[in-house]
């Protein structure tokens, strides 16, 4: 039989001859041994349900543990058991309660402001130069004047009713939103705004299918931001001419030294704030379903 020839194109593949010995295999780089099929693990891990609850746990399980030790002195800094009769007794007259609602309308009132201000801000300086060169400078500029600083004007000019503790709220709210918000926004690929411009998009098609997917994720971002800041703003104006909520209570509790009741009143603060940061989650989850990040 007439021998095989081998190929004659330059760079194609090798045709032996009859007979010919097979190519050696080429030779393996050395490095370290894998083993097939394992894959090393690099992400925080699987969450856990009400994981988010260990440390603050932990955080109270020590507290308690010192208070019983005799580490912490009572009139200084009051135990858990303290914190929770001095609690039940204000439940029981009807004060503590009637000071969360007056602190919860405060905040929810300066919470909705400050987030309608912030997103219209940002789609009117996102969307146009115009309207970022008359806009971003001017709240830059807030964000670096802390709202305590603008206190006395803000009591000049509106006094020291509930508008002005509303508006200080407002005003923290609508810069942290402002600035996440901005920032995914004008972080958007500019070839979506040109295959939107291709398609003959309208404005508000432009912002449905374009604007808003992209800078949703920024948008919570601020929420969770301007939820703190709202807890923040009211702590501040509810300790300055106040004279109801829990800002109050505390500032009263001050006078005649009542550690158990600033307690309660800073318990109060942190229980509000951690449950609307998971809310805020819970909704952001929820809405980004379709994300894959490591928050899980």
């Amino acid at each position: 039989m007439t021998d095989l020839l081998p190929s004659a194109r330059s760079g194609g593949p090798a045709v032996l001859t009859k007979g010919a010995a097979p190519p050696a295999a080429p030779p393996q780089e050395s490095g370290p041994a894998v083993a097939r099929g394992t894959r090393r693990r690099l992400g925080p891990g699987r969450s856990l349900p009400f994981g988010r609850l260990i440390g603050p746990a932990l955080l109270i399980a020590l507290w308690w543990a010192a208070s019983a030790s005799g580490y912490l002195d009572p009139r200084i800094l009051s135990g858990p058991g303290g914190v929770i009769s001095t609690a039940s007794d204000l439940v029981a007259t009807g004060r503590l309660q009637e000071d969360v609602l007056i602190s919860l309308q405060r905040a929810g009132l300066g919470l909705f402001f400050g987030v309608v201000s912030g997103v219209v801000l940002t789609v009117a300086a996102g969307l146009s130069r115009s309207g970022e060169y008359l806009i971003d400078g001017p709240l830059q500029i807030k964000r670096a004047i802390p709202s305590l600083a603008m206190l006395p004007l803000l009591i000049l000019w509106l006094g020291i009713g509930e508008e002005m503790k509303v508006t200080v709220i407002a005003l923290g709210v609508a810069v942290s939103m402002y600035i996440s918000t901005f920032a995914f926004l004008t972080s958007i690929d500019s070839r979506y705004v040109e295959l939107a411009e291709g398609l003959d998009l309208s404005r508000a098609q432009f912002i449905r299918k374009v604007v808003v997917p992209g800078s949703l994720p920024g948008f919570f971002v601020g929420l969770r931001l301007g939820v703190t800041s709202s807890w923040v703003g009211l702590i501040v104006v509810e300790q300055i001419n106040a004279t109801s909520g829990i800002g109050y209570m505390m500032f009263q509790a001050q006078l005649y030294a009542q550690s158990d009741v600033i307690i309660v009143g800073l318990v109060a603060y942190g229980i509000f704030g951690f449950a609307s940061d998971a809310a805020v989650r819970a909704i952001e989850r929820r809405a980004l379903s379709w994300r894959r990040t490591l928050a899980g």
